[in-house]
């Protein structure tokens, strides 16, 4: 038989092979939308609420661990006082969690 002859046949479809591989594309993609891609929506809208929610003499932690008390709330930043009149601005997003929140997690644990 000519080495030709087999490359250029066709393979013999198998029968709903196909078909399986969609089902499973399709549940491949569910399972990383529920365990992946919506769990992390879901914590981007709750930091997003929490950044709406602030007020003036709530203790805070920043993206860099930095714990403070918020003295003013402006559009764009916040001033945090770190100690006795030492006060820092810096971007609300970089505001991740109310220390009493982290404090009450770690005593769980």
């Amino acid at each position: 038989m000519n080495l030709m002859t087999v490359f250029l046949q066709a393979p013999a479809a198998a029968p709903g092979g196909g078909s399986m591989m969609w089902i499973l594309l399709i549940a491949m993609f569910a399972i990383m939308y529920f365990f992946m891609i919506r769990p992390q929506n879901k914590k981007q809208k709750e930091i997003a609420n929490f950044r709406k929610s602030l007020q003036v003499n709530q203790k805070v932690i920043t993206a860099g661990g930095i714990h403070g008390v918020i003295k003013e709330i402006n559009d764009n930043d916040i001033v945090l006082e770190i100690a006795s009149n030492v006060k820092i601005r810096i971007d609300t997003n970089s505001i991740f969690a109310a220390a009493a929140d982290a404090n009450s997690n770690q005593a769980a644990k």
